[in-house]
């Protein structure tokens, strides 16, 4: 281990061509208005989770800075989006959907001109890996593409008139005003996107701040925004929450509120509305997502599964599965499976070819998962695999925590990070206690072939999580799947469809059914005299 910690870290020379870094980027650029403006104002420090060698010592890589915009700048960007949303009377909120679906269409087009400088970008910030960072380029491409094909969808639908009761009526979905969209560090660019594009198709205008990590990878795609989207109706600011984000919920002003992160910190935000009720939430929060191993079971299936789901990405998902409970006639065979299968993954910096474990980008999260490992192992557990839970800088190699009991921090808090912890059960009721009592309700995993068993854990279950795994890893996709969870793993539901209703509201205009009212509405619709009634078919 000693001399894998050693050789871990490249020097810059190492570094293959395509993936080296160019000088420090200096960004003072933000979006408001229409405008890429310039911020003289104080800088935030960028450091990437990779370090470099020089000579006998190691340093962490400065990757640039961003700015630290603060209170006054923020709310000049909501006052934008305030003014382009324009109580629902102006040009975007009113425009055809299928005039909106060409404005996202020609951001799609020079987003994808981007693809390298953003998947550079994801490795150096966030220490995601270049196939991972890779897929997560395209796979939100593609979440766009699906967006507009769902709306399309949904439009056509809505494209008719109906008669109920001798009432005509055609109802459609219309916007709700404006959206703060904020995402998580992990997925930077995906999780943000699948609440930042169903706001802007919808008609909303929106203030999008980047995720604490991976906030420079936004800037190549500033101008994007800023030539595909009419003034204020998208704007990107950056700096501290707690003063620009807190300053723009307090302002009341926030219809739609799109963020990724801990319940917690929701909550004090949304506790800084003054109209609560008139704000909308679509939240992605905490999750302790169970593993369940029976005792009847395909071992191997469920060692490959567990592993993924635990340590991909190095554990940093909210869908990764937290804890495992593992039957006690099968828990040494599995242990024995799942650390020899822990051992082959691949340890090394992110553009390198077959890695799975990186550095991480969280500064202090070394010093949290070793506080995690020590309160264990003071209580009764060990760390199974061999040089688990050894550090360098910012790298921790897994590590496997063996038996985990319910007196551990590990088994109450999510970790967010390369730690397994491994729960011995005999009686199931442990384990159905466990999910009841749990303050998370996000997914869970049934790893089991009994048809009885895995039926019956599917009943006790279904009102405690949002999605139930059999044989499976939790996780998100497909997309046209709903994503959402229970208690403090989520409000609302996402999915290509739910989004795009998340950000919306059906809207009514309802007339009798009368001689002069049917020549009326005719009349609207043939001279398109309305972009809400219509009867336009989008191809």
């Amino acid at each position: 281990m000693d001399r894998l910690l050693d050789s871990l870290f490249p020097s810059a020379e190492n570094i293959p061509e395509p993936w080296r870094l160019e000088a420090p980027l200096e960004q003072r650029d933000y979006l408001v208005n229409g405008e890429l403006r310039r911020w003289d104002g104080p800088l935030a420090t960028v450091r990437s989770p990779v370090w470099l060698k020089q000579g006998n010592e190691e340093h962490q890589v400065v990757l640039g800075s961003a700015p630290l915009l603060d209170a006054d700048t923020a709310l000049t960007a909501l006052d934008a989006a305030v003014q382009a949303y324009d109580k629902g009377r102006g040009a975007w909120p009113t425009l055809r959907v299928a005039e909106r679906i060409q404005h996202v269409e020609a951001f799609l087009a020079r987003m994808r001109e981007q693809r390298q400088a953003v998947v550079k970008l994801l490795m150096w910030e966030i220490g995601k890996n270049l196939r991972d960072s890779e897929k997560e380029f395209d796979r939100t491409c593609d979440y766009i593409v699906d967006t507009i094909n769902a709306l399309k969808d949904l439009d056509r639908r809505s494209s008719r008139f109906e008669l109920e009761q001798g009432t005509l009526g055609q109802i459609r979905r219309a916007p709700l005003g404006v959206a703060l969209c904020m995402g998580p560090y992990n997925y930077p660019l995906n999780e943000t996107f699948t609440t930042l594009i169903p706001a802007l198709i919808m008609g909303n205008t929106v203030v999008f701040k980047p995720a604490k990590f991976g906030v420079l990878l936004i800037r190549p795609l500033l101008e994007a925004f800023r030539d595909s989207f009419p003034p204020g109706v998208i704007n990107v600011i950056y700096g501290r929450g707690r003063e620009t984000v807190s300053a723009l919920m307090a302002s009341g002003k926030i219809d739609v509120f799109a963020f990724i992160g801990t319940h917690k910190a929701a909550s004090d935000l949304k506790k800084l509305h003054p109209r609560p009720h008139r704000l909308r939430a679509a939240l992605g929060l905490d999750a302790k997502n169970p593993g369940i191993v029976l005792p009847q079971v395909d071992l191997d299936n469920a060692v490959e599964e567990a592993v993924t789901g635990a340590l991909s990405f190095n554990g940093q998902r909210c869908t990764a599965l937290k804890i495992l409970f593992v039957h006690e006639d099968v828990v040494d065979a599995f242990l024995d499976k799942f650390q020899r299968k822990l051992a082959a993954l691949k340890p090394g910096m992110p553009w390198e070819p077959g890695v799975a474990l990186t550095p991480l980008p969280e500064p202090g999260k070394v010093d949290y998962l070793d506080g995690l490992v020590a309160d264990a192992k003071a209580k009764g557990a060990r760390v199974l695999n061999e040089g688990g839970g050894h550090s360098r800088g910012s790298f921790f190699y897994p590590a496997v925590l063996y038996p985990v009991k319910s007196d551990m921090r590990v088994y109450h808090e999510e970790q967010f990070g390369p730690l397994v912890p491994v729960v011995p059960y005999r009686d199931l009721q442990t384990v159905i206690d466990y999910v009841l009592d749990s303050d998370y309700g996000q997914q869970l995993s049934l790893f089991g072939n009994d048809p009885a068993t895995i039926g019956s854990l599917v009943d006790t279950f279904a009102n405690q999580v949002g999605r139930i795994n059999i044989n499976a890893q939790c996780q998100r996709g497909p997309d046209t799947y709903p994503f959402n969870g229970r208690k403090n793993s989520a409000e609302g539901t996402l999915s290509v469809h739910d989004a795009l209703r998340v950000f919306s509201i059906r809207t009514l205009v309802a007339t009798r059914f009368q001689a002069a009212n049917k020549e009326l509405i005719s009349e609207i619709i043939r001279n398109r005299q309305s972009s809400f009634l219509t009867t336009d078919y989008i191809f």
